[in-house]
């Protein structure tokens, strides 16, 4: 696994190599970036705390994804499922790069893309409620290699439920791919196999990760403020 951290002094950067992608782990103590370093929708002035992930360095963390998922699944047919809503972003930009390097590589990976939703969040607060929609009649998956796209992964019980789900298809194999993973004590499963950024236990939004459907529209991940959750709080 190999992991870089980033803690709050830059120059205190440790890298730890085991074999596979650990990620980029961010310290509890990492204060962010000022959001006067960026640009981002005017509307959202005051509803956010800080940049923790800048766009760039999200679409560089992704290629590098790609390429790991490129070595371990080239010339495999393999069926995408995106966790929307949260993941289609991040699905998408990993799609995109996976087909650029099946167009200028050796090696290949046919893909098919498949949708499914799954919903256990009021406001900031994960709930025992978990719905599964598009996933009733997952049979396609039986024999298939299979890559599950996640946008976020928090206590880790919405990914322990729906591989349970896919498991009972019985697929040839599941990867799971995870842009974010939480740092939180409650965690109930492991890392996912593909993993962009370990994160404190902060609410973040953006690249498609919402509070009640707001902030979509941002491209970085960013902390929301206190402001920010009462204004859309429902």
């Amino acid at each position: 696994m190999t992991t870089l951290r980033i803690k709050s002094n830059m120059a205190d950067v440790v890298l730890q190599t085991e074999g596979g992608s650990g990620g980029i782990v961010i310290d509890d103590d990492w204060p962010g970036y000022s959001l006067e370093l960026f640009s981002y929708p005017a509307h959202y002035a005051g509803d956010l705390q800080c940049v923790v992930v800048p766009h760039g360095v999200i679409m560089d963390r992704t290629e590098r994804l790609a390429r790991d998922i490129m070595d371990d699944l080239g010339d495999h047919d393999i069926v995408v499922l995106c966790v929307l809503k949260g993941g289609y972003q991040f699905c998408a930009d990993l799609v995109d790069k996976i087909k650029a390097l099946s167009c200028n590589s050796d090696r290949t990976i046919p893909m098919r893309v498949h949708f499914i939703r799954l919903k256990s969040y009021l406001n900031d607060k994960s709930t025992e409620d978990l719905h599964i929609l598009g996933a009733e009649d997952l049979s396609f998956l039986a024999g298939k290699n299979v890559l599950i796209v996640e946008g976020i992964i928090g206590t880790g019980k919405t990914l322990k439920a729906l591989l349970k789900h896919v498991k009972a298809f019985h697929p040839k194999m599941i990867k799971v791919a995870g842009l974010l993973v939480k740092r939180v004590p409650r965690n109930t499963t492991s890392l996912p196999d593909y993993v962009g950024f370990e994160i404190p236990d902060r609410f973040v939004v953006g690249y498609a990760l919402d509070y009640n459907e707001y902030f979509r529209d941002l491209n970085h991940i960013c902390v929301i403020s206190d402001s920010g959750k009462m204004k859309y709080k429902i």
